[in-house]
């Protein structure tokens, strides 16, 4: 019977409660115990898979196929556990379910109402696998106080009073605010926080203060007394210069001890805690570093492409050397050479997106890595955008381009390399999907198969020629063109087992130019950098020497 911890904030937003929950997660695993972290989100979307990337940053997609909160991301890069659907939800999908059950009758004509049926669903939600691990980690998105967080909020207050006592902890995370002026932490935010937390029922076991700086025992002391937590049970957040230091930063601070004495587990095991020491070594003892640009469409928000930045310093700690990527608008060269704005980097990655805006800048970037020969990786739409430019420059298809941008188009007037996927195998069965389905949930989502061609720069990469990835993608690369663009070098060298769906490419002339249809980023770890981007680094670490 798996013990849970409920990670509450209070204050601000975006003080880091999903890193507080995974790097607990990790130190819980470093003293030999099983995690799985969820979270439980408050607004309405039913998932994140339509909201605009600049409003909720990525889209993390489970090998399960479920479009979840970017914070899943932080939960498997910390704990390596994949996460799954029932790992996420929100007040969308938990009022869906409520009403779809209302409508069968599965309430027998009862009125419904937030207590107690939306209560009990959160509730449900969060036994779902509760014998499968030691400890289950519940972050709960937004601030306290929030409307619409209440009934989560009430839920996980219900859940505590029916387990038994000791079951479950709270821990929350506040801001301890520097007041310059004056030379004071303010600890007054806090006790605020802690007295809205504790006037719905709840009453924290741990805080957890985000500050610049040490808290000194002299607040820490007076947090204890007026937030009635013992004095070891206050931590401190301070700033960090990576996130991967987080977990060795709160177990100096206690953290993990501070979790097992309140669940009274004596004596607490020790902990290993070898691999984030080797993590943080690769981190801050680098051989030099390399410049890669990532051309994307919403580099405005760098939590866009969390994953895909996550990654990339993943290769770098797999080659001791460190990354600094740098963000460039698509956009730009749709009215201005690219070269002007791509000499001197190392490596070009082409991350994934949706809509037309900012496509012929990739195209462009694409055509830039190839004739310079400069080390390219281009994730879903970035693999699109390069096929289309090879269909254009190499193979005399001038008015390539895809059926997502065609728009009204008269079909004739453009040869469609990139069509939309109409049918996929998923396990034993066909999916089949029209342009006029809903958005949400309509794409071919989670992990699948590839085959890939034995030989080829990728098979070597990974080492196999069979490998699992995740997808998340409505539209696909046409099979039909591949002879006439292999006749150019650009070979065909993953496909889906079935050999209609083309997974990856690359240039067989080409140092490392490579373009995959799945997410690579959603699988790498700090502990477990994925091949694609270790290799994609040591190419640009080898590109960096020849400059």
């Amino acid at each position: 019977m798996a013990r849970f911890i409920f990670i509450t904030g209070g204050v601000v937003s975006s003080l880091g409660k999903g890193l507080a929950s995974a790097a607990l997660g990790a130190l819980l695993q470093a003293r030999g115990y099983t995690v799985r972290l969820r979270k439980l989100d408050p607004y309405l979307n039913v998932d994140p898979g339509t909201m605009s990337p600049f409003e909720h940053g990525e889209v993390f997609v489970t090998d399960d196929g479920a479009e979840t909160d970017l914070d899943l991301g932080h939960y498997e890069r910390f704990t390596g556990v994949a996460a799954r659907a029932t790992d996420s939800i929100s007040s969308g999908r938990v009022y869906s379910n409520v009403l779809e059950k209302e409508r069968r009758g599965d309430y027998l004509g009862k009125t419904i109402q937030v207590i107690p049926h939306v209560t009990n669903e959160i509730k449900d939600f969060i036994r779902i696998g509760e014998d499968e691990v030691d400890f289950m980690l519940c972050e709960i998105g937004g601030t306290v106080g929030d409307i619409e967080g209440l009934p989560f909020f009430e839920a996980i207050r219900q859940f505590s009073q029916e387990k038994p006592r000791g079951q479950c902890l709270f821990m929350h995370l506040t801001l301890l605010p520097y007041i310059k002026a004056s030379g004071e932490l303010k600890t007054k935010p806090t006790q605020h926080s802690v007295k809205e937390l504790r006037s719905i029922g709840l009453a924290p076991d741990i805080l957890v203060c985000r500050s610049e700086g040490p808290i000194p025992v002299k607040e820490r002391e007076k947090l204890a007394l007026f937030c009635n937590v013992r004095p070891d049970s206050v931590i401190a957040a301070q700033d960090l210069q990576s996130i991967y230091e987080a977990p060795l930063a709160y177990h100096r601070e206690g953290m993990d001890q501070a979790v097992l004495d309140a669940f009274g587990i004596s004596p607490a095991p020790k902990p290993n805690l070898a691999r984030w020491e080797d993590v943080v070594d690769r981190i801050h003892n680098t051989d030099g570093d390399v410049r890669v640009a990532i051309v994307g469409k919403y580099t405005q928000l760098e939590d866009a492409y969390k994953s895909i930045a996550e990654a990339l310093t993943h290769g770098g700690m797999a080659n001791r050397v460190k990354v600094r990527a740098e963000w460039i608008d698509s956009a730009i060269f749709e009215r201005e050479d690219p070269a002007a704005h791509l000499q001197g980097f190392n490596a070009i990655l082409v991350p994934g997106g949706f809509g037309e805006r900012g496509t012929e800048g990739k195209i462009k970037a694409a055509q830039f890595a190839r004739e310079k020969k400069v080390p390219y990786l281009g994730i879903c739409l970035g693999m699109q955008m390069a096929v289309i430019e090879a269909a254009r420059n190499t193979a005399d298809l001038s008015n390539a381009a895809s059926e997502e941008f065609a728009g009204d188009a008269d079909p004739q007037s453009f040869t469609p390399v990139v069509y939309h996927l109409k049918e996929w195998v998923q396990g034993n069965a066909k999916v089949t999907r029209k342009k006029t389905d809903d958005k949400g949930g309509t794409m071919r989502l989670g992990a699948y198969d590839a085959a890939l061609t034995a030989g080829s720069k990728v098979a070597d990469v990974y080492g196999a020629t069979a490998i699992e990835e995740r997808h998340r993608h409505r539209y696909e690369v046409d099979i039909e063109f591949r002879k006439q663009l292999e006749a150019k070098g650009l070979c065909f060298s993953g496909l889906s087992p079935d050999g209609r769906l083309p997974e990856i490419v690359e240039w067989s002339d080409h140092p490392w130019f490579i373009g995959v249809q799945f997410h690579p980023e959603l699988k790498s770890k700090p502990f477990d950098p994925h091949p694609l981007f270790a290799d994609f680094i040591r190419a640009a670490k080898e590109q960096s020497r020849l400059v």
